[in-house]
């Protein structure tokens, strides 16, 4: 009598979701090249992806502990959005947590707060959803500083944002305001760099993280952390021996996809080409059908909006 496998692990590696997608076209994998074009054409689906809608494989659960005087915070360089957050409270501490909401706020909004550095518990968020890319700026230090150093004065502040972050060295730097050429407000080593002395003279770079402001700028009065979702991106597809950051109910999308991007850049492959598109059309809407959350979806108003009954 015939047995089953016991085995569910079925996944393909780079080399054999390119082979799948070229014998689609009606062609083969013959060069390096040809497996250079589909890396590069898969990194570019990955990247459609995440504009399509929200991937449910790259949810990812963080915190940041927020610190007294502080009120912008980098996010890792590779988050896409925030899906959700809170605000908790208690220190972790069993008897006192309590995550309590915190409103999502547009950059508009938060322009029209009138003192962005007013201290209390944070009841607002926006998120900045920067690029996370590193550029030069042509600036310097002017003057050496100390490893705890909380202002940075500068040659200029020429192209810096308002607030922001900055890099020297290999440390990364908050900054809250900027006043004549001096960086107020500094909070260093974020972004899991550490937080290190500086000599005259050393460049500094602006850095594009993406970010969150809170408001209120959290106080003293007790310890805040921020417990966040995020989405992130789609790690890159790889040199060719790893397999794809991607579930086992997306592969047959993914290989589908390959096929149909590959096919508008594969002279012989014109006349598959609508077929390619249609298929790939299907297996995309069958997968983001199915990458969904399956609870029951439960909206509660918050007591702001409430009517008196009046």
């Amino acid at each position: 009598m015939a047995t089953t496998s016991g085995v569910s692990a079925f996944n393909l590696d780079l080399t054999e979701i390119v082979e799948e997608a070229f014998e689609r076209c009606g062609a083969e994998l013959r060069t390096g090249y040809d497996l250079k074009t589909a890396r590069r054409s898969l990194n570019l689906m990955f990247a459609d992806w995440a504009n399509r809608g929200l991937n449910m494989w790259t949810f990812e659960q963080g915190t940041i502990a927020l610190t007294a005087g502080q009120n912008t915070y980098a996010l890792p360089s590779d988050t896409v959005d925030l899906i959700e957050h809170v605000i908790r409270t208690g220190a972790n501490n069993v008897a006192t947590q309590a995550d309590l909401t915190i409103t999502r706020i547009s950059v508009s909004t938060y322009a029209t707060i009138p003192n962005k550095l007013q201290q209390a518990r944070p009841i607002q968020i926006w998120v900045q959803r920067l690029n996370a890319q590193t550029s030069p700026t042509g600036l310097q230090l002017s003057g050496a500083i100390t490893s705890t150093a909380t202002t940075i004065t500068l040659d200029s502040v020429v192209g810096l944002p308002a607030a922001g972050f900055v890099k020297i060295g290999t440390e990364i730097i908050a900054y809250g305001y900027i006043s004549g050429n001096t960086l107020n407000n500094c909070a260093r080593g974020q972004a899991n760099t550490t937080a290190a002395a500086h000599s005259n003279g050393d460049a500094v770079y602006w850095e594009q993280l993406p970010a969150v402001t809170v408001w209120p700028t959290p106080d003293n009065t007790q310890p805040y952390t921020l417990v966040y979702w995020r989405l992130r991106r789609t790690q890159d597809i790889g040199g060719g021996v790893n397999v794809a950051d991607v579930p086992f109910r997306f592969i047959p999308c993914m290989v589908a996809g390959l096929a149909y991007y590959l096919a508008m850049k594969l002279p012989n492959a014109a006349d598959r080409m609508q077929v390619l598109k249609a298929q790939y059309d299907e297996a995309w809407q069958l997968a983001q059908d199915e990458d969904r959350e399956k609870a029951a979806v439960r909206f509660v108003p918050r007591q702001m909006f409430i009517g008196s009954g009046t």
